[in-house]
C-alpha cells in the first residue's frame, strides 16, 4: 500500500478527526479544528506525554500566559533574527519562501495545486527580503508601537523567564525541569502538508536545567527517552531516525542538536527536537532584565548559570504522525479493511458496543452495559447497521475492542468481545468485561 496525505485528510474529515478552519467561508489556510475524535486523540497524545515527563520527582509543570513583554522577545533574538527570506511573483501574486523555492505552489486559482516552474523559470520573482514570522498585535485601546505585543512564536521563552519563580517555590535542585504544553503561531509564508506546518499548534516543551560540564550526558539520556517515547506508543521504530544538526548549521546558541524525524508520505520531516541550548537563554534573560538568573549549589558552594536541554515536539505534528503510522488497509474475505491500529493509550473510542438486533431485551442490555462503562472508558453506542458494518466503521477510528450483545446473552449472560487487529473474538460474563478491559488497556 502506497498512502498519500490525500488518503488521511479525506479520512480525517470524514470520520471526525481534522476540519478546515472557518469551512464554511472559504477556509483559512495554515489553521486546522479538531473534531469530536480528533480532539480525543489529541488529548491522548498530550496526556501521555504530561505523564511521561510530569509524573517523576525531577520535572514540575506550568502553564505560561501566550502574551509576554515585548523585551523577552528582544531577549531571545525573535525581533531580530526570527525571519524567513520572502519572495512574490509579479504575475501570480504569490508569496513564496526565497530558500523553498522548489517546493512552491503556484497562486494563480487556475493552477491551483501545480507548482510554481512557469514563475521560476521566466524570472518574476522580486529581491528576497527578510519577513518576521511573530504574529504582532496592541495592548490596550491604542495601536502604537508602545503597546506592541507578539503572539508568543514558542513556548520555551515563558518556561525561561519563570526559572526562578518555579526553583524557589519547588524548592527543585539541579538537575531538573520544566514541562509546558500550550499554543504557538508562527505568521509562516507558506504552510503546506497538512498538520506539519500550520500557523496555529501546539508544543510540548520541557526545559532540563543542568550543571554546566554534565550537559552532554543530559543531551544523550534525553535524546534517548523521547525516542523511546514514540516506540513504546506504536510507531514504527523503522519509520524513525535520528538526524543530528552539523556543526555549521547549528543555531547560534546550541552547542549540539538533533531532530526525530519520521518518514511520512512525502518524504522524512522532524516531529521532536533536542538541544543543548548552553546557558544562552538565561544569560540573555538576566542581561535584558536586570534580574540574575543563576543557581547557588549548596553542596558545592557554587553559583553558575545553568546550562539548559530541551526538548520540543509539536503536539499537532504527533498527531498527524500516529494517525498516518497507524493507517491501515487490507483485504478481509473479498473486502477491504481500512483499520488505524492506534495504540490503546491513545485511541479515542476505547471500546464500541452493539446489540446484535434491536429487538428481544438485547438494546436494552447493550444500553446497561454502555453506561457502566462509560464511568472508565470512552465507549461509543451503535445499533445501526450489519454488526459486520459496526465493527469496520470502529476499525477505521481505531476502537480497540467491541462487545456486541447477541442471542446467547440473553441466555446466559455472556458477551462477544472482538479484537481490533486481530479480529479474533472470545466470549466473557457481562460482570467481567470492565475488569477485562482495565486490563488490556492498561488501565
Amino acid at each position: 500500500m502506497s498512502l498519500t496525505l490525500e488518503t488521511i485528510v479525506s479520512l480525517a474529515k470524514r470520520r471526525g478527526f481534522v476540519f478546515q478552519s472557518s469551512e464554511i467561508y472559504g477556509g483559512l489556510n495554515g489553521c486546522w479544528d479538531y473534531g469530536p475524535l480528533g480532539v480525543e486523540l489529541l488529548n491522548n497524545i498530550k496526556r501521555e506525554w504530561w505523564q511521561a515527563m510530569t509524573f517523576r520527582e525531577d520535572i514540575e509543570g506550568i502553564d505560561a500566559a501566550i502574551l509576554m513583554h515585548p523585551k523577552v522577545w528582544e531577549a531571545s533574538g525573535h525581533v531580530a533574527n526570527f525571519t524567513d527570506p520572502m519572495v512574490d511573483c509579479k504575475e501570480c501574486k504569490a508569496r513564496f519562501r526565497a530558500d523553498q523555492l522548489e517546493d512552491a505552489m503556484c497562486g494563480n486559482p487556475a493552477y491551483k495545486g501545480r507548482k510554481a516552474i512557469k514563475c521560476q523559470q521566466e524570472g518574476k520573482f522580486t529581491e528576497p527580503r527578510q519577513f518576521n514570522l511573530m504574529f504582532k498585535t496592541f495592548i490596550g485601546p491604542v495601536e502604537e508601537d508602545a503597546a506592541v505585543v507578539y503572539l508568543r512564536p514558542e513556548t520555551a521563552q515563558g518556561i525561561f523567564v519563570n526559572f526562578l519563580n518555579v526553583l524557589n517555590s519547588s524548592r527543585q535542585k539541579i538537575p531538573f525541569g520544566i514541562a509546558q504544553i500550550g499554543k504557538a503561531f508562527r505568521n509562516e509564508i507558506n504552510t503546506k502538508n497538512f498538520l506539519f506546518r500550520t500557523r496555529e499548534f501546539e508544543q510540548m516543551e520541557m526545559q532540563y536545567f543542568v550543571r554546566p560540564g554534565e550537559d552532554m550526558k543530559w543531551f544523550e539520556y534525553w535524546k534517548e527517552e523521547r525516542m523511546k517515547w514514540f516506540i513504546e506508543l506504536g510507531l514504527n521504530k523503522d519509520k524513525l531516525r535520528f538526524s543530528p544538526h552539523p556543526e555549521d548549521k547549528l543555531a547560534h546558541y546550541a552547542r549540539a542538536a538533533v531532530d526525530i524525524e519520521y518518514e511520512f508520505p512525502f518524504g522524512w520531516g522532524e516531529i521532536e527536537g533536542i538541544h543543548n541550548r548552553t546557558n544562552f537563554d538565561l544569560t540573555q534573560h538576566t542581561e535584558y532584565s536586570g534580574k540574575a538568573l543563576d543557581y547557588y549549589d549548596d553542596e558545592t558552594k557554587e553559583k553558575y548559570i545553568p546550562y539548559i536541554i530541551e526538548t520540543s515536539a509539536g503536539a499537532s505534528r504527533s498527531f498527524m504522525t500516529f494517525l498516518i503510522d497507524a493507517y491501515h488497509e487490507e483485504e478481509v474475505r473479498g473486502e477491504k479493511r481500512v483499520v488505524l491500529k492506534l495504540h490503546p493509550k491513545l485511541a479515542p473510542i476505547k471500546v464500541g458496543i452493539f446489540p446484535l438486533v434491536n429487538r428481544d431485551g438485547m438494546p436494552e442490555i447493550a444500553r446497561k452495559i454502555t453506561e457502566d462503562l462509560r464511568k472508565d472508558f470512552r465507549v461509543f453506542y451503535d445499533d445501526k447497521g450489519a454488526v459486520g458494518r459496526r465493527y469496520r466503521r470502529q476499525d477505521e477510528v481505531g476502537t480497540p475492542y467491541c462487545v456486541t450483545v447477541d442471542s446467547q446473552t440473553l441466555e446466559d449472560q455472556t458477551v462477544t468481545i472482538r479484537e481490533r487487529d486481530s479480529m479474533e473474538q472470545i466470549r466473557i460474563h457481562m460482570d467481567k468485561i470492565s475488569e477485562f478491559l482495565k486490563e488490556k488497556l492498561n488501565q
